[in-house]
């Protein structure tokens, strides 16, 4: 619902955390909310999903701990249309997530310190 052109944002939406509101997410794999900084933002373009690292990549995004579980959990699940609200891609196969892969290979232990519930 938005009140003089500004979005509002519930308070269930955000923690506190040293006196600050931070942005809560998600993630796709594990289903656990977190805090939006301690997740990777994901989105496709087209049936690639590119991970988001900035923040700043136009359309829907979705949201994943860097974590190996979460992403096997979320390829299991196949989320990706959903999460994406996407009918391009509903097969098991037919989203590239190379990409993805490719970023949680390149964490050491495909873990980045992360919680993943």
């Amino acid at each position: 619902m938005a009140i003089n052109g500004v979005a509002s944002v519930s308070r269930r939406d955000k923690v506190e955390a040293g006196g600050l509101d931070r942005p809560v997410r998600t993630c796709v794999g594990c289903r656990s909310r977190a805090v939006q900084s301690d997740l990777v933002r994901l989105v496709a373009e087209g049936t690639v999903i590119t991970p988001d690292t900035r923040g700043r990549r136009p359309g829907r995004g979705a949201y994943l701990h860097d974590d190996r579980r979460c992403f096997e959990l979320a390829v299991r699940r196949r989320v990706w249309a959903r999460a994406f609200r996407s009918r391009d891609g509903e097969g098991s196969t037919a989203w590239d997530l190379s990409r993805v892969e490719a970023l949680i290979e390149a964490t050491p232990g495909g873990r980045s310190g992360r919680r993943s519930g």
